[in-house]
């Protein structure tokens, strides 16, 4: 499932391709690019969420080019969406150069149109460079998954691997990104961390600059 809406209760999300999510008035389209991912997180969905076959995000048949996403979203009028988020089961930024072309392409006709990037804030490690000046003019809202209150718990939770380095490039990448993108969000997962770390988060997050977000636990 490439583009997808999502619907039901925050925490207990379910995943619906556009082709069946009917009117798509002041709804989020998710954009899902890619399997790859930096990480392979304890608490994620690949790990703790059973799919039926039709609303599953992970691509068995391979990454979809990029004139494979325009060709679906040119059937729809996104003039009326609330926001296009490029998520998934992957990490986006894996393909850093695909999400810069169809986010060009979408806005030379929906220029108004609001995009968010969900990260796990690596990108700076996986190509080596700062990557955050490609996102200007782009990329509304950079939400980075957190996850813990340091770089050890981090780097138990995640499996990055980058390491132990991982924790301070995700700050920096946040830091950085502030510089070109409007709204940056960091974000960790209620149930996963006690109450006490979820307030660390929030005081470097305060640190940052940064809005924290604590997002439900999904079973």
């Amino acid at each position: 499932m490439i583009l997808y809406t999502v619907t039901g209760n925050v925490g207990n999300e379910n995943y619906l391709d556009i082709a069946k999510s009917g009117d798509l008035t002041g709804k989020n389209i998710y954009v899902n690019m890619t399997n790859k991912c930096p990480c392979n997180c304890v608490f994620c969905l690949r790990q703790t969420k059973n799919m039926m076959e039709e609303n599953n995000l992970w691509l068995k048949e391979g990454e979809p080019d990029t004139d494979t996403v325009l060709e679906l979203f040119s059937k729809y009028d996104l003039s009326v969406v609330n926001e296009i988020v490029f998520c998934g089961f992957g990490e986006p930024l894996e393909r850093l150069n695909d999400v810069c072309t169809i986010i060009d392409e979408l806005k030379k006709t929906y220029p108004s149109l609001k995009v968010r990037v969900n990260t796990i804030g690596l990108a700076n490690l996986i190509y080596e460079r700062d990557i955050t000046p490609e996102l200007k003019g782009r990329v509304d809202t950079v939400s980075i998954s957190l996850n813990a209150p340091n770089e050890e718990e981090f780097l138990a939770l995640t499996r990055s691997r980058f390491g132990i380095k991982s924790y301070e490039a995700l700050k920096e990448f946040a830091v950085l990104a502030k510089r070109y993108v409007p709204n940056v969000v960091m974000t960790v997962v209620e149930q996963v961390m006690p109450e006490e770390k979820i307030e660390i988060c929030r005081k470097i997050c305060d640190e940052l600059g940064v809005i924290l977000r604590v997002r439900p636990f999904e079973n």
